[in-house]
Protein backbone atom coordinates (compact mmCIF):
# COMPACT_ATOMS: atom_id res chain seq x y z
CA UNK A 1 0.00 0.00 0.00
CA UNK A 2 1.54 3.37 -1.09
CA UNK A 3 0.43 5.22 1.49
CA UNK A 4 2.11 3.32 4.56
CA UNK A 5 5.02 2.58 2.72
CA UNK A 6 5.74 6.57 2.28
CA UNK A 7 4.20 6.86 6.16
CA UNK A 8 6.98 4.39 6.89
CA UNK A 9 9.94 5.40 4.36
CA UNK A 10 9.52 8.70 6.22
CA UNK A 11 10.42 7.52 9.57
CA UNK A 12 14.04 7.61 10.04
CA UNK A 13 14.68 7.06 14.11
CA UNK A 14 14.00 3.50 15.08
CA UNK A 15 13.58 1.74 18.56
CA UNK A 16 13.71 -1.58 20.31
CA UNK A 17 10.01 -2.12 21.19
CA UNK A 18 9.79 -2.27 24.85
CA UNK A 19 6.06 -3.46 25.36
CA UNK A 20 2.99 -4.51 23.68
CA UNK A 21 -0.47 -4.42 25.00
CA UNK A 22 -3.42 -6.06 22.88
CA UNK A 23 -6.88 -4.69 24.84
CA UNK A 24 -10.36 -5.82 23.35
CA UNK A 25 -10.32 -2.08 21.73
CA UNK A 26 -6.89 -1.34 21.65
CA UNK A 27 -3.25 -1.97 20.54
CA UNK A 28 -0.90 0.05 22.18
CA UNK A 29 3.41 -0.81 21.02
CA UNK A 30 5.55 1.45 23.04
CA UNK A 31 9.20 2.43 21.73
CA UNK A 32 10.19 5.82 21.61
CA UNK A 33 6.33 6.57 22.34
CA UNK A 34 3.48 4.80 23.35
CA UNK A 35 1.10 4.36 20.12
CA UNK A 36 -2.23 3.13 19.30
CA UNK A 37 -4.27 1.71 16.66
CA UNK A 38 -7.56 -0.29 16.95
CA UNK A 39 -7.31 -3.63 17.58
CA UNK A 40 -8.42 -5.92 15.27
CA UNK A 41 -8.02 -9.52 14.79
CA UNK A 42 -8.09 -12.44 12.10
CA UNK A 43 -10.33 -15.38 12.85
CA UNK A 44 -10.37 -14.39 16.88
CA UNK A 45 -6.36 -15.02 16.42
CA UNK A 46 -4.55 -13.58 19.48
CA UNK A 47 -1.31 -15.33 18.71
CA UNK A 48 0.77 -13.78 16.11
CA UNK A 49 3.19 -15.50 14.26
CA UNK A 50 6.34 -14.30 12.13
CA UNK A 51 7.53 -16.96 10.25
CA UNK A 52 4.73 -19.40 10.43
CA UNK A 53 5.81 -21.70 12.94
CA UNK A 54 6.80 -19.86 16.13
CA UNK A 55 4.85 -17.25 18.08
CA UNK A 56 5.79 -14.22 17.66
CA UNK A 57 8.86 -12.51 19.98
CA UNK A 58 7.56 -9.04 19.53
CA UNK A 59 9.54 -7.21 22.37
CA UNK A 60 12.78 -9.03 20.61
CA UNK A 61 11.90 -6.40 17.35
CA UNK A 62 12.73 -3.09 16.49
CA UNK A 63 10.26 -0.94 16.08
CA UNK A 64 10.83 -0.28 12.64
CA UNK A 65 10.34 -3.74 11.71
CA UNK A 66 7.33 -3.95 13.41
CA UNK A 67 6.18 -0.90 11.65
CA UNK A 68 6.43 -3.17 8.57
CA UNK A 69 3.15 -5.37 9.49
CA UNK A 70 1.30 -2.52 8.50
CA UNK A 71 1.47 -4.38 5.11
CA UNK A 72 0.02 -6.97 6.09
CA UNK A 73 -3.36 -8.30 4.60
CA UNK A 74 -4.04 -9.94 8.28
CA UNK A 75 -5.64 -7.59 9.61
CA UNK A 76 -4.35 -8.28 13.09
CA UNK A 77 -0.89 -8.32 11.77
CA UNK A 78 -1.73 -4.45 10.50
CA UNK A 79 -3.36 -3.39 13.48
CA UNK A 80 0.08 -3.94 15.71
CA UNK A 81 2.39 -2.47 12.55
CA UNK A 82 -0.17 1.04 12.56
CA UNK A 83 0.50 1.22 16.55
CA UNK A 84 4.47 0.44 15.75
CA UNK A 85 3.78 3.38 13.12
CA UNK A 86 2.55 5.73 15.87
CA UNK A 87 4.98 4.75 18.40
CA UNK A 88 8.15 5.79 16.30
CA UNK A 89 6.38 9.13 15.06
CA UNK A 90 7.02 12.05 16.64
CA UNK A 91 4.64 14.70 16.84
CA UNK A 92 5.50 18.28 15.97
CA UNK A 93 2.81 19.58 18.19
CA UNK A 94 3.56 23.29 17.05
CA UNK A 95 1.67 21.90 13.96
CA UNK A 96 -1.31 20.95 16.00
CA UNK A 97 -3.90 21.97 17.97
CA UNK A 98 -6.37 20.66 20.42
CA UNK A 99 -9.09 19.91 18.20
CA UNK A 100 -12.01 17.23 18.49
CA UNK A 101 -12.67 16.00 15.06
CA UNK A 102 -16.09 15.61 16.02
CA UNK A 103 -16.48 18.96 17.08
CA UNK A 104 -15.28 20.62 13.37
CA UNK A 105 -17.08 17.93 11.46
CA UNK A 106 -20.50 19.94 13.73
CA UNK A 107 -18.74 23.16 12.36
CA UNK A 108 -17.38 22.30 8.89
CA UNK A 109 -20.43 20.19 8.05
CA UNK A 110 -23.99 22.30 8.48
CA UNK A 111 -25.93 22.71 5.79
CA UNK A 112 -23.99 20.43 3.37
CA UNK A 113 -23.42 16.68 2.66
CA UNK A 114 -21.21 14.25 4.65
CA UNK A 115 -20.30 11.32 4.45
CA UNK A 116 -18.75 9.52 7.57
CA UNK A 117 -16.78 6.34 7.05
CA UNK A 118 -17.42 4.38 10.73
CA UNK A 119 -20.24 4.55 13.25
CA UNK A 120 -18.21 7.53 15.80
CA UNK A 121 -20.06 8.32 18.62
CA UNK A 122 -21.08 12.22 17.26
CA UNK A 123 -22.91 10.93 14.29
CA UNK A 124 -26.37 11.58 15.87
CA UNK A 125 -25.52 15.25 16.64
CA UNK A 126 -24.43 15.83 13.02
CA UNK A 127 -27.34 14.51 11.85
CA UNK A 128 -28.90 17.32 13.13
CA UNK A 129 -26.91 20.21 11.87
CA UNK A 130 -25.89 18.50 8.41
CA UNK A 131 -28.10 18.88 4.72
CA UNK A 132 -27.52 14.64 4.28
CA UNK A 133 -25.66 12.79 6.23
CA UNK A 134 -24.65 9.05 5.55
CA UNK A 135 -23.14 6.79 7.76
CA UNK A 136 -21.09 3.81 5.83
CA UNK A 137 -20.81 0.90 8.41
CA UNK A 138 -18.96 -2.46 7.74
CA UNK A 139 -21.68 -3.43 10.58
CA UNK A 140 -24.50 -1.45 10.74
CA UNK A 141 -26.59 0.48 13.39
CA UNK A 142 -30.36 1.74 12.62
CA UNK A 143 -29.85 4.38 9.95
CA UNK A 144 -26.38 3.30 8.65
CA UNK A 145 -25.44 2.27 5.07
CA UNK A 146 -23.42 -0.30 3.97
CA UNK A 147 -19.53 -0.74 2.52
CA UNK A 148 -21.10 -0.93 -0.93
CA UNK A 149 -22.94 2.56 -1.00
CA UNK A 150 -19.63 4.29 -0.57
CA UNK A 151 -19.46 4.39 -4.83
CA UNK A 152 -22.92 6.32 -4.53
CA UNK A 153 -22.42 8.69 -1.60
CA UNK A 154 -18.86 10.01 -1.78
CA UNK A 155 -19.36 11.83 -4.83
CA UNK A 156 -22.06 13.47 -3.80
CA UNK A 157 -20.23 14.36 -0.33
CA UNK A 158 -18.88 18.38 0.40
CA UNK A 159 -16.78 16.91 3.57
CA UNK A 160 -16.18 13.26 3.63
CA UNK A 161 -14.47 11.64 7.27
CA UNK A 162 -12.95 8.65 7.24
CA UNK A 163 -12.16 6.04 10.55
CA UNK A 164 -8.28 5.81 10.55
CA UNK A 165 -8.86 1.96 11.14
CA UNK A 166 -9.37 2.18 6.57
CA UNK A 167 -4.99 1.73 7.25
CA UNK A 168 -5.64 -1.64 8.41
CA UNK A 169 -7.74 -2.48 6.35
CA UNK A 170 -5.82 -0.99 3.27
CA UNK A 171 -9.43 0.53 1.86
CA UNK A 172 -8.72 3.63 2.17
CA UNK A 173 -6.73 4.75 -1.12
CA UNK A 174 -10.06 3.22 -3.21
CA UNK A 175 -12.30 5.59 -0.28
CA UNK A 176 -9.63 8.87 -1.44
CA UNK A 177 -10.89 7.90 -4.85
CA UNK A 178 -14.41 8.34 -4.78
CA UNK A 179 -14.10 11.66 -2.78
CA UNK A 180 -14.72 14.72 -5.23
CA UNK A 181 -11.60 16.94 -5.58
CA UNK A 182 -12.99 19.81 -3.78
CA UNK A 183 -14.39 17.48 -1.08
CA UNK A 184 -13.28 18.27 2.57
CA UNK A 185 -11.17 15.04 3.28
CA UNK A 186 -10.71 14.20 7.19
CA UNK A 187 -8.69 11.12 8.41
CA UNK A 188 -9.98 10.60 12.21
CA UNK A 189 -9.16 8.09 15.38
CA UNK A 190 -6.29 7.36 17.54
CA UNK A 191 -5.23 4.95 14.86
CA UNK A 192 -4.47 7.74 12.64
CA UNK A 193 -0.61 7.92 12.30
CA UNK A 194 -0.01 12.17 12.11
CA UNK A 195 2.25 12.16 9.10
CA UNK A 196 2.16 15.19 7.12
CA UNK A 197 2.42 12.38 3.87
CA UNK A 198 -1.43 11.74 4.20
CA UNK A 199 -1.15 15.55 3.10
CA UNK A 200 0.05 13.90 -0.33
CA UNK A 201 -2.58 12.17 -1.31
CA UNK A 202 -5.68 14.53 -0.69
CA UNK A 203 -6.51 14.70 3.29
CA UNK A 204 -7.17 17.91 4.48
CA UNK A 205 -7.26 17.21 8.23
CA UNK A 206 -5.34 14.73 9.98
CA UNK A 207 -6.87 14.21 13.55
CA UNK A 208 -5.66 11.64 15.96
CA UNK A 209 -4.11 11.26 19.82
CA UNK A 210 -1.29 11.35 21.78
CA UNK A 211 -0.49 9.09 24.54
CA UNK A 212 0.52 11.76 27.59
CA UNK A 213 0.34 9.02 30.32
CA UNK A 214 1.89 5.56 28.95
CA UNK A 215 1.25 3.77 32.82
CA UNK A 216 -2.19 5.00 32.88
CA UNK A 217 -2.99 3.99 29.40
CA UNK A 218 -1.79 0.39 29.53
CA UNK A 219 -3.48 0.03 32.21
CA UNK A 220 -6.72 0.86 31.17
CA UNK A 221 -5.88 -0.89 27.68
CA UNK A 222 -5.45 -4.20 29.16
CA UNK A 223 -8.20 -3.85 31.29
CA UNK A 224 -10.60 -3.36 28.01
CA UNK A 225 -11.40 0.39 28.23
CA UNK A 226 -13.23 1.74 25.31
CA UNK A 227 -12.16 5.17 23.64
CA UNK A 228 -13.84 7.30 25.70
CA UNK A 229 -13.15 5.55 28.85
CA UNK A 230 -9.47 5.93 28.10
CA UNK A 231 -9.70 9.34 27.94
CA UNK A 232 -11.46 10.35 30.66
CA UNK A 233 -8.33 9.21 32.36
CA UNK A 234 -6.13 12.22 31.33
CA UNK A 235 -4.17 9.59 29.58
CA UNK A 236 -5.11 10.32 26.27
CA UNK A 237 -4.68 14.13 24.20
CA UNK A 238 -6.75 14.56 21.07
CA UNK A 239 -4.59 16.38 18.17
CA UNK A 240 -5.56 17.72 14.70
CA UNK A 241 -3.25 18.92 12.05
CA UNK A 242 -4.11 20.61 9.12
CA UNK A 243 -2.69 20.86 5.63
CA UNK A 244 -3.76 24.76 5.63
CA UNK A 245 -5.43 27.23 8.34
CA UNK A 246 -8.04 27.62 6.29
CA UNK A 247 -9.80 24.30 7.42
CA UNK A 248 -10.29 25.33 10.84
CA UNK A 249 -12.48 28.47 9.55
Amino acid sequence: MEILEKIISRINTDAQVKEVRRGIFWTAVVSRFCGLSSTMLKDCCTNEEIDGSTPAQLTEMSALSLARFALSDDISKASLGLAAINSLTEIDESKCVEVNAGSLLLQKGAGKNVSVIGHFPFTNDLKKVTKNLWVIEKRQRPGDYPEDNAGQYLPQSDIVAISSTTLINHTLPELLRLCPEKSVKMLLGPTTPMSTVLFDYGVEVVSGSRVTDDKVALKHISEGANFRQLKRTGAIKLITMMRTREHLV
